[in-house]
C-alpha cells in the first residue's frame, strides 16, 4: 500500500512508547498533573468572550473582497501592533495567512525548489519536520548551544551551508525562533548582525518566527525581526499566541530586506496567497479587536508564568540534584535532571510513579538525556503540586 501514497507522507504513524502509557494511565483512571499545557484556551484565561464573539458578527462578511494579501485594515492593524514594537511595518509589506503552518508552507514555496534546503536551530520545536516534508524541503541543523544562557553557534550554521551545498539542492534559507521553543531564548542583536552577514554572502533568506515575541520575562521590548534589512527576512508571528486564540487561525508574513528583494517576494507570495484564496473575511474583520485582546491575555500569561518560575525556583533551591536552565521568555522551562537511561523512559516512570506528566527532551531534539520540559501556564495550584511531586520522585530515584 506504501507504493499508491507519495514519499513523502510516508510517516512512521505508530503511536509511541510515551503516549501510550499516557493513554495507558488515563484509560484506568489515575489522577494526572498535566504540567505538558499548551492550549492557552484550557488554563482558565480570563477573555472578553462577548466582546471577541461581537467582533465576528460583522455584517461586511457577507460580502466577499478578494484581497490576496488580506483586508486593509486587518494588515493596517498588524502593522500598529508592530508600532508598539517600535517597528515601521507598512501594511503593504504584510501577507495574511490562516495559520503560522501555512506562512511557512508561502514562504518554502517561495524559496525552494524540491530537495532544497532550510537550516534550523536544534534544540527546538518538532514541527519544522512535518511542513518541511510536505513541501518537499530538506532541513538541516545548527546548534544552539548553552553556556548560562543560549547562544547561536554560528560554526554550526556555517558547516550546515557547506553540507547543504555539498547535497543536490540549494541552502535557501536559515530559520531563527525569536525566542526559541522550548529554550526561551531570544536572538540577540549582535547574533542578528552577524546572521545578517551570513546570510548576505550566502544568499540565504532569514525565516523568523516571533510568534513568543511578547513573551519576555525581563523588563524592555525584545527586538523583533520585522524591520531587519540586512538579508530578505521573512517574519512570522499570529493570534494563536499573541491573544492565546489558536482556534481563529489568524496568521501574518512581514517581509522585510532590500527593496528589490524584497518587492519581487512580496510579489510572489501574493500570487501564492491568491492561488490558495485568501483568509476567511470574519477574522479578517475582527482582527483589530483580537489584537486588542493581546493587552489583557497578555498580562495574565506573563503573570502566570512568571510566578510558577519563581515557584519552580523555590522549589528547585531546596534541594540539589535538579536544576534549570535559563529561561528568557516563552511559556516553558527546562529541568536540568540527573540522566539514567533515556529522558523518554524517565517520563514514562515518573508518570508511573507520582501521576505527573512532563515532556522529555528529545522531543525537541536536546543532545543528549536529562532533561525535561514543563509548561509555565499551567495553572499555579497544579503546577506547585506538580512539581513537587515530581522532584519528590526524582529524589527517590537518585542512588
Amino acid at each position: 500500500m506504501q507504493s499508491f501514497f507519495a514519499r513523502r507522507t510516508e510517516w512512521d504513524l505508530r503511536t509511541n512508547h510515551y503516549t501510550r502509557a499516557l493513554e495507558a494511565h488515563r484509560d484506568a483512571g489515575k489522577e494526572l498533573l498535566d504540567l505538558t499545557a499548551s492550549n492557552p484556551t484550557t488554563v482558565g484565561l480570563r477573555y472578553r468572550q462577548e466582546e471577541l464573539l461581537r467582533a465576528l458578527t460583522n455584517q461586511e462578511a457577507l460580502r466577499y473582497e478578494p484581497q490576496p494579501k488580506g483586508l486593509w485594515r486587518a494588515r493596517e492593524a498588524i502593522a500598529n501592533y508592530y508600532a508598539d514594537h517600535d517597528s515601521a511595518v507598512s501594511p503593504d509589506d504584510l501577507i495574511l495567512t490562516t495559520s503560522t503552518s501555512e506562512a511557512y508552507s508561502f514562504v518554502f514555496r517561495l524559496l525552494c525548489d524540491p530537495g532544497d534546503t532550510v537550516l534550523v536551530p536544534t534544540p527546538s520545536y518538532p514541527l519544522f519536520d512535518f511542513l518541511a516534508g510536505l513541501q518537499d524541503v530538506r532541513l538541516f541543523s545548527y546548534e544552539l548551544v548553552y553556556d548560562d544562557g543560549w547562544q547561536m553557534d554560528f560554526a554550526s550554521l556555517r558547516n550546515g551551508i557547506g553540507h547543504a551545498a555539498a547535497a543536490a539542492g540549494r541552502c535557501r534559507a536559515a530559520l531563527v525562533v525569536h525566542p526559541n521553543n522550548p529554550t526561551g531564548s531570544y536572538l540577540k542583536p549582535h547574533e542578528l548582525e552577524q546572521l545578517n552577514r551570513i546570510c548576505a554572502d550566502a544568499a540565504l533568506a532569514i525565516i523568523a518566527d516571533e510568534v513568543f515575541l511578547d513573551y519576555s520575562h525581563a523588563a524592555g521590548k525584545p527586538l523583533t525581526c520585522s524591520n531587519n534589512c540586512g538579508a530578505l527576512t521573512f517574519t512570522l508571528s499570529g493570534l494563536s499566541k499573541i491573544s492565546a486564540l489558536p482556534q481563529m487561525k489568524a496568521a501574518w508574513i512581514v517581509v522585510s530586506g532590500p527593496q528589490k528583494l524584497k518587492q519581487a517576494a512580496l510579489a510572489r507570495l501574493e500570487m501564492i496567497a491568491d492561488t490558495y484564496l485568501s483568509m476567511n473575511a470574519p477574522v479578517q474583520l475582527a482582527l483589530p479587536m483580537m489584537l486588542e485582546e493581546r493587552h489583557s491575555i497578555q498580562e495574565q500569561l506573563l503573570a502566570r508564568a512568571r510566578e510558577n518560575l519563581a515557584e519552580l525556583d523555590s522549589q528547585l533551591s531546596r534541594q540539589q540534584l535538579c536544576g534549570r536552565l535559563r529561561v528568557e521568555g516563552g511559556w516553558y522551562a527546562v529541568l536540568r535532571v540527573p540522566a539514567r537511561g533515556s529522558d523518554e523512559e524517565l517520563t514514562i516512570d515518573l508518570l508511573g510513579r507520582c501521576g505527573v506528566l512532563v515532556q522529555p527532551g528529545h522531543f525537541y531534539d536536546f543532545a543528549g538525556d536529562g532533561y525535561l520540559v514543563a509548561s509555565l501556564i499551567t495553572e499555579t495550584n497544579l503546577f506547585r503540586e506538580g512539581l513537587a511531586r515530581l522532584l519528590r520522585s526524582l529524589a527517590d530515584l537518585s542512588p
